[in-house]
């Protein structure tokens, strides 16, 4: 801490020498306004920066402002104990904000702020990268004609140490922020104060979240619902984890086998017949080779019959891309890591955990799980200095703070996971809440058929499937990442908005 508090002070000393340089002639007592604004690496939990800007959509001009700011968290006597930043995007030639959506925008980790989505997926600026998600320079940001702020005003926040997040009382207690279900339960009163503060009670209201932000907006479903007394319209999963949806054993292990296929469908790893094939017609032979042949053999273990185990293996082999020696090594089990480093082996690459698309290159081709992940190196590189560009140059958020890519929240208390729970109580209360699963099949951190797996989970009745629904993009965790997918996934967005806003009148109920 002082060794950043000094490297600030020797900043802070360049910065006004440069000034006075640029200005020539020193700064005085008399002459105030040639000082520099003054930055502090101490964060200020109750601030406001109003900008105005416009975007077009779709070939449509919308006008908006940004506000960024931090809201405070308090404790059960009113003492500040965190500042919450975040970023408030509200068109300005709405006039009545009633029936005006709003969206409420978290990403995940734990420990990541919501720049990901923000920049790459719904906000009203993209950062600068290739039409299939690679960095390219200058770095910076540009317009995004795909954002939902057309049919929707979206607030994207950034939970404790993460971003410009900080928690600030040294007595505060890590089990009140970092924790599934401390996590959930302090957003829904931080949540609750923004809506009030900003008039939007009356607005039909939406949670999106991205891989852990999937339990975090699942829990807060509910946590709104009954502590908040605040109901939702919809909740949209982004690459969603397993929501504390039970599949441990031969489940478990047999249902990353269609994201194998994916892969190595995509690096040409099939056989020909299969390689001919497009992506969404090939997938459903091998998911219901999953369901009904391989979670079946993979329950009877060490006595399946050989010959059958060999079948297996072959059928495995065919729509994965590996041999049939390395699956029966495994037991018909393969993890992840280990597929991560032996498709490409003998080419001399490994692939990525968030998006198989990305290529890695390890010290040496030999082990089971690759050096590092290709795809999030990949991604740090455009985001990291976009963000900073973007909320200091444009918002005019001025401060001297480090924009946390990934904070210290950890341990991480993940007990008493019930979200995929919470999320099904949640519904089944309120008639008018719709959930949509979005995925990407190049996605080996939270796959896709996983994802399909926990929406079946997610209403074992069938009571709620006409709520409930799934879409499939061809990239990765990241889906936006890819241009066709950035559009059609915000596409997919506003269609599930519109559907999910009852007619005037409606009530309520079954």
């Amino acid at each position: 801490m002082k060794t950043y508090a000094t490297l600030s002070c020797i900043i802070a000393a360049f910065s006004l020498f440069s000034a006075q340089a640029q200005n020539k002639r020193p700064a005085t007592a008399n002459n105030p306004s040639d000082l520099p604004p003054a930055r502090s690496v101490t964060l200020n939990p109750d601030t406001t920066v109003i900008t105005s800007h416009d975007v077009t959509i779709n070939g449509q001009k919308v006008p908006y402002r940004a506000i960024t700011g931090t809201q405070p968290v308090w404790d059960a006597d009113g003492k500040v104990m965190a500042g919450l930043f975040y970023t408030y995007y509200e068109r300005t030639d709405v006039k009545d904000r009633s029936t005006r959506p709003l969206v409420i925008s978290f990403n995940g980790g734990p420990g990541t702020p919501s720049v990901w989505m923000q920049i790459a997926y719904t906000g009203p600026r993209l950062l600068n990268i290739d039409d299939e998600g690679y960095p390219v320079q200058p770095y910076g940001i540009h317009e995004n004609p795909h954002s939902i702020l057309d049919i929707a005003d979206i607030l994207y926040v950034d939970p404790a140490n993460t971003g410009f997040s900080r928690v600030l009382a040294k007595d505060a207690a890590r089990e009140n922020f970092f924790g599934v279900n401390a996590d959930i339960k302090y957003l829904a009163e931080w949540i609750n104060t923004f809506v009030s503060r900003h008039n939007r009670w009356a607005s039909p209201k939406y949670l999106i979240g991205e891989s852990y932000g999937t339990t975090r907006v699942s829990g807060l479903a509910l946590e709104l619902q009954n502590a908040q007394w605040m109901y939702l319209n919809g909740v949209i999963l982004v690459s969603p984890t397993e929501l504390g949806i039970s599949r441990n054993g031969p489940v478990d292990a047999a249902l990353m086998l269609p994201y194998y296929s994916a892969t190595a469908w995509y690096h040409h790893a099939l056989a020909q017949d299969l390689q001919s094939k497009d992506l969404t017609d090939f997938l459903p032979e091998v998911e219901q080779f999953t369901i009904n042949e391989l979670i079946p053999a993979i329950s009877q273990g060490g006595f399946l019959d050989d010959q059958k185990r060999k079948a297996m293996a072959a059928r495995m082999s065919r729509y994965s891309g590996l041999s049939e020696k390395v699956i029966l090594q495994h037991n018909l089990k393969v993890p992840p890591q280990f597929y991560w480093k032996e498709l490409l082996r003998d080419k001399g690459y490994t692939v990525g955990r968030l998006d198989s698309r990305y290529k890695g290159i390890d010290r040496e081709d030999a082990g089971d799980s690759p050096d590092y992940n290709a795809e999030l190196t990949s991604w740090l590189h455009a985001f990291t200095p976009a963000i900073n560009i973007y909320l200091r140059e444009e918002l005019k958020f001025d401060t001297d703070l480090k924009y946390m890519m990934f904070g210290p929240v950890h341990p991480w208390d993940r007990n008493n996971d019930n979200t995929g729970e919470n999320l099904r109580q949640a519904m089944a209360a309120n008639p008018w809440l719709h959930v949509m699963i979005q995925s990407g099949y190049y996605d080996g951190a939270c796959d896709y058929f996983n994802a399909k797996y926990s929406m079946w989970q997610l209403d074992p009745g069938g009571r709620l499937k006409d709520r409930l629904s799934w879409k499939g993009y061809r990239s990765g965790h990241m889906m936006y990442l890819r241009k066709d997918d950035l559009s059609k996934g915000n596409e997919d967005i506003r269609e599930f908005i519109r559907k999910s806003i009852p007619k005037p009148g409606q009530p309520a109920k079954y």
